[in-house]
């Protein structure tokens, strides 16, 4: 469990590298908001993750093992990705900042293939909610840091040393790779690269309503994540300094999401995957509302503290009850493989759906951006339901 935490803080802190703490280099070298929004495309690696995925069930590297070997590599290139995406720069070097963004991502993604194989390995099918829990705690500690942090250092110092001191946090990750241990390996490997590759994916589409899933894993946060693509230029557009963004938008809506993701993980617990899924759906998307109605306050603190507070408690439950699911359906023959194709529908909405939001906040204003983003929310909703009736019974109810 604990390692699951550390492991989920390694996960999430190159995430905003490229996301929260990037726009706001980006806005203040005066990138137009396309520009800022296309760049949601270098999160590409993290929807084709389940492409090279079979090759980290196949292959064991030299040292440290299958789960951790694998591991050490993607996190000493993660640490180098991170120092080059703070050599660029958005206002002169636009295609080099693009292109260490991508190279970051795609580090980043495989490090994800690698966690979530290794805590769906060494817990239990009943410890998985609360192994997601803390997942995504840590997930969420290194989100603060990259961008919380981050923000706060950029008020202090330029941006190429606020990268260099986030690439210098990963070595987090590197000891806990080499203290972990490695998963048992009940569930041995692939013995060719062809079952790698072709295995998992039968065992997965002949499933009952296979697809079905996997529509309802790319749509159950799509309006959640279109929204989070343009929250920090919202921000900075109403007037809020980054040293605010940072101390509400970050470390005070911090504790509210870790609070969220463990009371997420007891009542996922108590009441089922699929109810939980439904309620918290349901409060996401009346949490993105509140953006709409932050967008017509403006510049007012108290306003963005009861906004920032509801949507990251809502955030924090919807993610634990969405993570535990997408363990849940995982055959543990095929690890890494079959949770990297569920994440990557569950990340297509932060790159695809998220690339034209810069387009629509201009054709739409903030208000009515906000507000696609709260009913595009209803299809994943429904979608709960009717999975629901039809799997009603099975190990994910």
């Amino acid at each position: 469990m604990l390692l699951a935490f550390v492991m989920g803080f390694a996960g999430g802190l190159p995430l905003l590298l490229t996301g929260s703490l990037l726009q706001a280099w980006m806005v203040e070298a005066k990138i137009d908001l396309g520009t800022i929004g296309l760049f949601a495309l270098v999160g590409l690696p993290y929807t084709l993750k389940f492409v090279w995925a079979p090759l980290m069930d196949r292959y064991s590297p030299a040292l440290l093992g299958r789960r951790r070997g694998w591991l050490f590599i993607w996190q000493l290139c993660l640490i180098v990705s991170i120092a080059l995406l703070g050599f660029s720069s958005p206002s002169q070097l636009l295609m080099m900042t693009a292109i260490a963004a991508l190279l970051l991502s795609f580090f980043s993604a495989s490090q994800d293939i690698v966690i979530d194989a290794y805590r769906r390995e060494s817990l239990q099918d009943d410890e998985q909610g609360m192994g997601a829990s803390l997942y995504v705690g840590g997930y969420r500690t290194g989100m603060l840091i990259a961008t919380g942090g981050g923000l706060f250092l950029a008020d202090q110092m330029a941006y190429h040393w606020v990268y260099l001191i986030m690439a210098t946090l990963m070595s987090a990750g590197l000891i806990a790779t080499l203290l972990a241990p490695e998963p048992n390996g009940e569930y041995g490997k692939p013995k060719t690269l062809q079952d790698a590759v072709f295995q998992p994916f039968k065992e997965y589409f002949t499933r009952d309503y296979a697809l079905i899933i996997l529509a309802f894993v790319f749509l159950y946060k799509v309006g959640d994540t279109m929204a989070g693509q343009m929250t920090m230029p919202l921000y900075l557009d109403l007037g809020f300094t980054k040293s605010e963004i940072a101390g509400i938008v970050k470390i005070f809506g911090f504790p509210i999401t870790i609070a969220g993701t463990f009371i997420g993980g007891m009542l996922v617990m108590r009441h089922g995957i699929y109810k939980c899924l439904l309620w918290f759906g349901l409060l996401q998307s009346i949490s993105t509302a509140g953006f709409i109605w932050l967008s017509y306050v403006g510049d007012d603190l108290f306003t963005l503290t009861v906004v920032i507070a509801f949507e990251n408690l809502s955030a924090g439950l919807g993610t634990a009850a969405y993570i535990g699911f997408i363990a849940s359906l995982t055959d543990k023959r095929f690890t890494a493989t079959q949770f990297a194709l569920l994440t990557s529908f569950m990340g297509m909405p932060r790159v695809f759906a998220a690339a034209p939001t810069g387009y629509m906040v201009d054709a739409f204003g903030w208000p009515g951006f906000f507000l696609f983003c709260t009913l595009i929310a209803i299809p994943g909703i429904l979608l709960i339901i009717w999975l629901h009736k039809r799997l009603l019974g099975s190990n994910t109810r």
